[in-house]
Protein backbone atom coordinates (compact mmCIF):
# COMPACT_ATOMS: atom_id res chain seq x y z
CA UNK A 1 0.00 0.00 0.00
CA UNK A 2 1.46 3.34 -1.05
CA UNK A 3 0.34 6.95 -1.00
CA UNK A 4 2.18 9.64 -2.98
CA UNK A 5 1.55 12.12 -0.18
CA UNK A 6 3.94 10.13 2.02
CA UNK A 7 7.31 10.22 0.32
CA UNK A 8 10.05 7.82 1.43
CA UNK A 9 13.55 8.03 0.02
CA UNK A 10 16.92 6.58 0.99
CA UNK A 11 20.37 8.11 0.53
CA UNK A 12 23.68 7.82 2.36
CA UNK A 13 22.21 5.62 5.08
CA UNK A 14 19.39 8.05 5.86
CA UNK A 15 15.69 7.33 5.36
CA UNK A 16 13.76 10.53 4.69
CA UNK A 17 10.01 10.32 5.28
CA UNK A 18 8.18 13.46 4.15
CA UNK A 19 4.50 14.33 4.38
CA UNK A 20 3.64 16.02 1.08
CA UNK A 21 0.19 17.55 1.52
CA UNK A 22 0.96 21.24 2.04
CA UNK A 23 -2.40 22.35 0.62
CA UNK A 24 -4.01 20.70 3.69
CA UNK A 25 -1.23 21.69 6.09
CA UNK A 26 0.05 18.11 5.90
CA UNK A 27 -3.04 16.77 7.68
CA UNK A 28 -3.40 12.99 7.58
CA UNK A 29 -6.42 11.22 6.16
CA UNK A 30 -7.29 7.52 6.46
CA UNK A 31 -5.38 6.48 3.35
CA UNK A 32 -2.22 8.19 4.60
CA UNK A 33 -2.53 6.53 8.00
CA UNK A 34 -2.93 3.17 6.29
CA UNK A 35 0.16 3.81 4.15
CA UNK A 36 2.37 4.74 7.10
CA UNK A 37 2.56 1.24 8.56
CA UNK A 38 4.07 -0.52 5.50
CA UNK A 39 6.47 2.38 5.05
CA UNK A 40 7.71 1.81 8.59
CA UNK A 41 8.24 -1.86 7.80
CA UNK A 42 10.21 -0.87 4.73
CA UNK A 43 12.41 1.43 6.82
CA UNK A 44 12.86 -1.23 9.50
CA UNK A 45 14.19 -3.72 6.95
CA UNK A 46 16.45 -1.23 5.18
CA UNK A 47 20.11 -0.46 5.84
CA UNK A 48 19.28 3.10 6.94
CA UNK A 49 20.85 4.05 10.27
CA UNK A 50 18.60 7.06 10.97
CA UNK A 51 15.22 8.45 9.87
CA UNK A 52 14.42 12.11 9.23
CA UNK A 53 10.69 12.89 9.43
CA UNK A 54 9.35 16.17 8.08
CA UNK A 55 6.41 17.95 6.46
CA UNK A 56 6.47 19.85 3.19
CA UNK A 57 5.74 23.53 2.75
CA UNK A 58 7.11 25.23 5.86
CA UNK A 59 3.71 26.23 7.27
CA UNK A 60 2.85 23.03 9.08
CA UNK A 61 4.85 19.98 10.09
CA UNK A 62 1.52 18.18 10.39
CA UNK A 63 -1.88 19.57 11.32
CA UNK A 64 -2.94 16.19 12.68
CA UNK A 65 -5.92 14.22 11.46
CA UNK A 66 -7.90 15.74 8.61
CA UNK A 67 -11.26 16.60 10.17
CA UNK A 68 -13.08 15.92 6.92
CA UNK A 69 -11.64 12.40 6.93
CA UNK A 70 -13.26 11.32 10.18
CA UNK A 71 -16.02 13.75 11.14
CA UNK A 72 -18.69 11.79 9.28
CA UNK A 73 -17.82 8.42 10.77
CA UNK A 74 -20.03 6.65 13.29
CA UNK A 75 -18.66 6.58 16.86
CA UNK A 76 -18.00 2.85 16.49
CA UNK A 77 -16.03 3.23 13.26
CA UNK A 78 -14.20 6.25 14.64
CA UNK A 79 -12.90 4.26 17.60
CA UNK A 80 -12.45 0.98 15.78
CA UNK A 81 -10.65 2.32 12.72
CA UNK A 82 -9.51 5.93 12.95
CA UNK A 83 -8.12 5.70 16.49
CA UNK A 84 -6.88 2.11 16.42
CA UNK A 85 -5.39 2.32 12.93
CA UNK A 86 -3.62 5.52 13.89
CA UNK A 87 -2.19 3.83 16.96
CA UNK A 88 -0.89 0.91 14.91
CA UNK A 89 0.86 3.22 12.45
CA UNK A 90 2.29 5.57 15.08
CA UNK A 91 3.44 2.65 17.25
CA UNK A 92 5.36 1.26 14.28
CA UNK A 93 7.09 4.61 13.80
CA UNK A 94 7.93 5.00 17.50
CA UNK A 95 9.34 1.48 17.66
CA UNK A 96 11.58 1.60 14.60
CA UNK A 97 15.03 0.17 15.22
CA UNK A 98 16.58 3.34 13.82
CA UNK A 99 16.64 6.67 15.68
CA UNK A 100 14.01 9.06 14.30
CA UNK A 101 14.56 12.83 14.02
CA UNK A 102 11.47 15.00 13.50
CA UNK A 103 12.03 18.34 11.78
CA UNK A 104 9.33 20.73 12.96
CA UNK A 105 9.69 23.42 10.31
CA UNK A 106 6.02 24.36 10.61
CA UNK A 107 3.30 24.33 13.24
CA UNK A 108 2.80 21.05 15.09
CA UNK A 109 -0.71 20.59 16.43
CA UNK A 110 -2.96 17.75 17.57
CA UNK A 111 -2.18 14.56 15.75
CA UNK A 112 0.89 16.27 14.35
CA UNK A 113 2.33 16.52 17.85
CA UNK A 114 1.38 12.89 18.44
CA UNK A 115 3.31 12.06 15.28
CA UNK A 116 6.31 14.11 16.44
CA UNK A 117 6.17 12.31 19.81
CA UNK A 118 7.06 9.10 17.96
CA UNK A 119 10.49 10.55 17.14
CA UNK A 120 13.54 10.19 19.35
CA UNK A 121 14.61 13.78 18.76
CA UNK A 122 12.57 16.85 17.77
CA UNK A 123 14.17 19.90 16.16
CA UNK A 124 11.87 22.94 16.02
CA UNK A 125 12.34 26.07 14.00
CA UNK A 126 11.87 29.23 16.01
CA UNK A 127 8.53 30.29 14.49
CA UNK A 128 6.76 27.00 15.23
CA UNK A 129 3.68 26.74 17.47
CA UNK A 130 2.95 23.50 19.32
CA UNK A 131 -0.28 22.36 20.96
CA UNK A 132 -3.13 19.89 21.39
CA UNK A 133 -6.39 21.63 20.46
CA UNK A 134 -8.62 18.53 20.38
CA UNK A 135 -10.77 19.23 23.45
CA UNK A 136 -11.76 22.55 21.91
CA UNK A 137 -13.36 20.52 19.12
CA UNK A 138 -15.14 18.16 21.50
CA UNK A 139 -12.78 15.26 20.91
CA UNK A 140 -9.75 13.80 22.74
CA UNK A 141 -6.13 13.43 21.63
CA UNK A 142 -6.64 9.93 20.24
CA UNK A 143 -3.30 8.89 18.75
CA UNK A 144 -1.50 8.46 22.09
CA UNK A 145 -1.66 12.15 22.93
CA UNK A 146 -2.53 11.28 26.54
CA UNK A 147 -0.25 8.26 26.71
CA UNK A 148 3.01 8.40 24.72
CA UNK A 149 2.97 12.19 24.91
CA UNK A 150 2.76 12.03 28.72
CA UNK A 151 5.61 9.50 28.87
CA UNK A 152 7.83 11.60 26.65
CA UNK A 153 6.88 15.17 27.54
CA UNK A 154 5.58 14.86 31.09
CA UNK A 155 2.02 14.97 32.36
CA UNK A 156 1.94 18.65 33.26
CA UNK A 157 2.97 19.87 29.82
CA UNK A 158 0.25 17.67 28.29
CA UNK A 159 -2.31 18.95 30.80
CA UNK A 160 -1.53 22.51 29.81
CA UNK A 161 -1.92 21.77 26.11
CA UNK A 162 -4.72 19.20 26.10
CA UNK A 163 -6.86 20.45 29.01
CA UNK A 164 -6.16 24.18 29.02
CA UNK A 165 -5.59 24.66 25.31
CA UNK A 166 -2.21 26.37 25.74
CA UNK A 167 -0.18 26.73 22.57
CA UNK A 168 3.56 26.83 23.13
CA UNK A 169 6.23 28.62 21.19
CA UNK A 170 9.30 26.67 20.14
CA UNK A 171 11.27 28.21 23.00
CA UNK A 172 8.53 27.33 25.49
CA UNK A 173 8.51 23.77 24.17
CA UNK A 174 12.28 23.57 24.54
CA UNK A 175 12.08 24.56 28.18
CA UNK A 176 9.38 21.96 28.80
CA UNK A 177 11.30 19.17 27.08
CA UNK A 178 8.80 18.81 24.24
CA UNK A 179 11.48 19.63 21.68
CA UNK A 180 15.21 19.02 21.99
CA UNK A 181 16.62 21.82 19.87
CA UNK A 182 15.42 25.16 18.48
CA UNK A 183 17.02 26.59 15.35
CA UNK A 184 16.33 29.62 13.16
CA UNK A 185 13.56 29.42 10.59
CA UNK A 186 14.83 27.52 7.57
CA UNK A 187 17.61 25.74 9.46
CA UNK A 188 15.71 22.68 10.65
CA UNK A 189 16.75 20.30 7.91
CA UNK A 190 20.41 21.25 8.12
CA UNK A 191 20.32 20.69 11.87
CA UNK A 192 18.74 17.25 11.34
CA UNK A 193 21.41 16.32 8.81
CA UNK A 194 24.09 17.35 11.31
CA UNK A 195 22.55 15.08 13.95
CA UNK A 196 22.35 12.26 11.41
CA UNK A 197 26.07 12.71 10.69
CA UNK A 198 26.82 12.42 14.42
CA UNK A 199 24.80 9.21 14.57
CA UNK A 200 26.74 7.81 11.62
CA UNK A 201 29.87 7.69 13.81
CA UNK A 202 28.16 5.48 16.38
CA UNK A 203 27.53 1.75 16.32
CA UNK A 204 24.19 1.10 14.57
CA UNK A 205 23.67 -2.14 16.48
CA UNK A 206 24.50 -0.58 19.84
CA UNK A 207 22.21 2.36 19.06
CA UNK A 208 19.40 -0.01 18.10
CA UNK A 209 19.74 -2.01 21.33
CA UNK A 210 20.00 1.14 23.42
CA UNK A 211 16.87 2.61 21.83
CA UNK A 212 15.00 -0.64 22.51
CA UNK A 213 15.98 -0.58 26.18
CA UNK A 214 15.07 3.11 26.57
CA UNK A 215 11.70 2.38 24.98
CA UNK A 216 11.21 -0.50 27.40
CA UNK A 217 12.13 1.70 30.37
CA UNK A 218 9.42 4.20 29.47
CA UNK A 219 6.86 1.47 28.77
CA UNK A 220 6.86 1.88 25.00
CA UNK A 221 7.32 -1.79 24.04
CA UNK A 222 8.51 -3.68 27.10
CA UNK A 223 7.21 -7.14 26.16
CA UNK A 224 8.57 -7.05 22.62
CA UNK A 225 11.96 -5.75 23.77
CA UNK A 226 12.38 -8.47 26.39
CA UNK A 227 11.50 -11.24 23.96
CA UNK A 228 13.54 -9.76 21.11
CA UNK A 229 16.67 -9.50 23.26
CA UNK A 230 16.20 -12.95 24.75
CA UNK A 231 15.47 -14.39 21.32
CA UNK A 232 18.65 -12.87 19.91
CA UNK A 233 20.72 -14.41 22.70
CA UNK A 234 19.06 -17.80 22.20
CA UNK A 235 19.54 -17.65 18.42
CA UNK A 236 23.26 -16.95 18.91
CA UNK A 237 23.68 -20.06 21.05
CA UNK A 238 25.03 -23.32 19.52
CA UNK A 239 22.02 -24.95 21.11
CA UNK A 240 19.83 -23.60 18.32
CA UNK A 241 21.90 -25.25 15.61
CA UNK A 242 21.89 -28.51 17.59
CA UNK A 243 18.15 -28.34 18.20
CA UNK A 244 17.38 -27.75 14.52
CA UNK A 245 19.78 -30.49 13.43
CA UNK A 246 18.19 -32.93 15.87
CA UNK A 247 14.73 -32.02 14.60
CA UNK A 248 15.76 -32.62 10.99
CA UNK A 249 17.56 -35.88 11.85
CA UNK A 250 14.71 -37.10 14.10
CA UNK A 251 16.98 -37.69 17.10
CA UNK A 252 17.25 -36.45 20.65
CA UNK A 253 19.24 -33.19 20.85
CA UNK A 254 22.50 -33.01 22.79
CA UNK A 255 22.59 -29.44 24.04
CA UNK A 256 25.88 -27.93 25.20
CA UNK A 257 24.65 -27.36 28.74
CA UNK A 258 23.62 -30.98 29.02
CA UNK A 259 27.05 -32.15 27.80
CA UNK A 260 28.78 -29.94 30.38
CA UNK A 261 26.70 -31.46 33.15
CA UNK A 262 27.53 -34.93 31.97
Amino acid sequence: MTDPRLDLSFADGVARLTIRRPDKLNALDAAMVDALLPLCRQIERSDAFVVILSGEGGKSFCAGGDISAWSGWSPEDFGRHWVRDGHAAFDALARLAQPVIAVLDGHCLGGGLELAACADLRIAETHVKIGQPETGLGIIPGWSGTQRAVRRFGAQAVRRMALMGEVFSAEDALGLGIVDQVVPTGAGHAAAEAVAERLRARSPRAAELTKMMINAAEGEERERVIEALAGTIAAASPDLAEGLAAFREKRKPQFSGQKDKA
